[in-house]
C-alpha cells in the first residue's frame, strides 16, 4: 500500500520536511525511532528518523537532508504522491526518563533527530539545555520549534553568520566548565558525534549517541549496520540507534561507513547526469 505525501517544505536548499500519512506507525511510534523508505520497486531502502508524530491526521514527519541519489530523488516527489514502502517503527525508543539536566547537541540535519527526543525530555520534566550548529546561518533548522522547550539554547556557524562563531563542541566545552550537567544526548555528522564524546569524557558525563549507520534490512539479519560497543558487537537497527557515545569503537564504525563510498557517487553521478540529459523515467 502507497504512502501519500500529505505536506512538503524546504526547510532550506538542502534540508526537506514531508509530512506522510502512516496511521499504524503514527500510533505506535515514540522518540527515538525511525523508519526505513523505498521510494519505488527499484529503490533503496534508506533510514530516517521520526521527527514527529500527528494523531489528527495520523501522519508522520521526516526532514531529510538531500545528499545522494536517494535523497535527490526523495526530494523530487510533490504533495499528493505517494512512497512505495514504509516500514516502522523501527529501533529502540528513548527510556532514559528523568535523568535531571540534559544537554542537548544536533549538528546539521542532526537537529531534527533530537527534536522528538527534546519533546520527550521535556514531558519527563528534565531540565533541558541545547546547542545547535550548522555550516551558515541559511542551514539552521528548527530553533523556533526547539526554544520553547529549551531553557538555554545556543546556535553556532561554523562561518559566523549566525549566533556564535564556532563548533558546537566549544560551545559545549564552555558551557560544561561553567554546569554541571547528568546526560548529553547527541546526534549530528559521525566525526562531529566522536568529537563531542571525547569533549564530554573530559568532564565525566554520560553521552547519548543516536547512530545513523548504513542499513539494509533493518531486522538485524544482514548485519550491515553493526558497530562495536563496549567490545562487543551490536546491530544500530535492533540495539540502537541510541548507544553510550564513550563506548563506541568510533574508528571502526567511522571506517564502516565508508564503505559504500565509491558506489554512492557513481549512483549520484549517472542520476545527475540523466536528469541533465533528460533520460530519467517517471519516479525513478
Amino acid at each position: 500500500m502507497p504512502f501519500k505525501i500529505l505536506k512538503t517544505e524546504k526547510l532550506n536548499s538542502v534540508t526537506n520536511l514531508f509530512e506522510i500519512e502512516a496511521p499504524f506507525i503514527a500510533r505506535a511510534a515514540r522518540a527515538g525511532q525511525f523508519v526505513m523508505l523505498r521510494i519505488n520497486e527499484t529503490g533503496e531502502r534508506i533510514p530516517l528518523t521520526i521527527a514527529k508524530k500527528n494523531e489528527s491526521p495520523e501522519t508522520i514527519t521526516i526532514i531529510f537532508q538531500e545528499a545522494g541519489k536517494t535523497t535527490r530523488q526523495l526530494a523530487a516527489l510533490k504533495e499528493g504522491g505517494a512512497i512505495t514502502d514504509l516500514i516502522g517503527p523501527l529501533g529502540r525508543p528513548t527510556d532514559f526518563s528523568k535523568a535531571g539536566k540534559v544537554l542537548f547537541i544536533g549538528g546539521g540535519v542532526g537537529t531534527a533527530e533530537i527534536l522528538p527526543v527534546i519533546r520527550y525530555a521535556a514531558d519527563n520534566a528534565n531540565e533541558i539545555s541545547v546547542i545547535i550548529g550548522a555550516r551558515s546561518k541559511e542551514l539552521v533548522i528548527l530553533e523556533s520549534d526547539i526554544r520553547p522547550l529549551a531553557g538555554k539554547l545556543i546556535v553556532t556557524t561554523d562561518d559566523g553568520s549566525y549566533g556564535r562563531k564556532g563548533f558546537v563542541t566549544d560551545a559545549a566545552r564552555e558551557l560544561m566548565a561553567s554546569e554541571k550537567f547528568d546526560l548529553v544526548y547527541t546526534v549530528g555528522p559521525d566525526v562531529m558525534m566522536k568529537a563531542v564524546c571525547a569533549v564530554t569524557k573530559e568532564f565525566g558525563v554520560k553521552t547519548l549517541v543516536s547512530l545513523d549507520a548504513n542499513m539494509v534490512d533493518a531486522t538485524g539479519m544482514c548485519g550491515t549496520c553493526r558497530v562495536i560497543v563496549g567490545g562487543k558487537t551490536k546491530f544500530t537497527c535492533v540495539d540502537g540507534p541510541e548507544f553510550d557515545g564513550h563506548l563506541v569503537d568510533w574508528d571502526d564504525f567511522l571506517n564502516r561507513q565508508k564503505r559504500f563510498n565509491r558506489e554512492e557517487k557513481v549512483s549520484l553521478g549517472k542520476y545527475e547526469h540523466d536528469c541533465k540529459c533528460g533520460r530519467r523515467k517517471k519516479n525513478e
